[in-house]
């Protein structure tokens, strides 16, 4: 008996290969839908800003350079840019931005510390920064053992340098300071007088006082009141000695 053959059906290539290109798009419109309709809810929006540290730093300042906003993208937020701008001002040493999903930003930043006060006629009290920045101290209060700055003026470029001076110096070797006025002269045009709580006057300059703090404490530590110079050379003289001199005759001598 002869055999049969079945022939054999030929697969249909093409036809597979444009069911699975249309699974395929079909799977890419379903996960366009579901991105707009995700991007379109309130869960990839920014619900909360939350800011730690910002003792001088104004809030409202701050969110406006960082550009965050309730409501905003949280996933358009980049910790990098945010951290960079945020540290553009002069309040804010540096800062660190953390993201938590859902929607929950926070910035924590480390502001410039406080070396100086600042009172002004209307009695209006100021915390120098030693970035030199000048912040209302009204709902902070104060750290008594800063000195305050007195007869500056605002634009006076030997005021930021006293500043930086001052952040460089620890808080032990200054606490003593109660005042700093500026009293240049042509051979110091950085001098500045300081008077201390223990009731010592000082004359130094401003690029010579980090090094010379340590001779300021050792006097103070030892010996009574009195007048202490600290410029080319150091000198001390209790008050009960010194001879009173005239704001020209100290000029000439220095």
């Amino acid at each position: 008996m002869p055999k049969t053959r079945i022939p054999l059906l030929k697969e249909d290539k093409p036809s597979k290969r444009r069911n699975r290109r249309m699974i395929i798009i079909l799977l890419l419109l379903f996960v366009a839908l579901l991105a707009v309709i995700f991007f379109r809810s309130s869960i990839s929006k920014i619900t909360a800003i939350n800011v730690e540290g910002d003792k001088y730093t104004v809030r409202e300042k701050l969110l406006a350079a960082s550009g965050l906003r309730i409501g905003g993208q949280f996933f358009a937020v980049s910790s990098d840019t945010v951290e960079q701008a945020v540290k553009e001002l002069d309040t804010v040493q540096e800062a660190e931005v953390a993201k938590k999903f859902p929607g929950v930003v926070t910035i924590s930043i480390k502001e410039y510390p406080a070396v100086a006060y600042e009172l002004y006629q209307a009695g209006v009290l100021e915390a120098i920064l030693s970035s030199g920045a000048a912040v209302s101290v009204t709902d902070t209060g104060i750290a008594v053992e800063k000195p305050i700055l007195t007869n500056w003026k605002a634009d006076d470029p030997y005021k930021a340098k006293l500043c930086q001076a001052l952040a460089g110096i620890p808080n032990e070797l200054t606490s003593d300071i109660s005042e700093i006025v500026p009293s240049p002269t042509p051979s110091f045009p950085d001098r500045i007088k300081l008077y201390t709580r223990s009731r010592f006057e000082v004359i130094t300059a401003i690029s010579l006082l980090k090094d010379k703090v340590g001779y300021l404490n050792q006097v103070i530590e030892t010996e009574e009141p009195g007048l202490i110079r600290m410029l080319e050379a150091d000198s001390y003289v209790p008050f009960h000695k010194e001879t009173v001199n005239t704001g020209d005759e100290e000029d000439t001598q220095e």
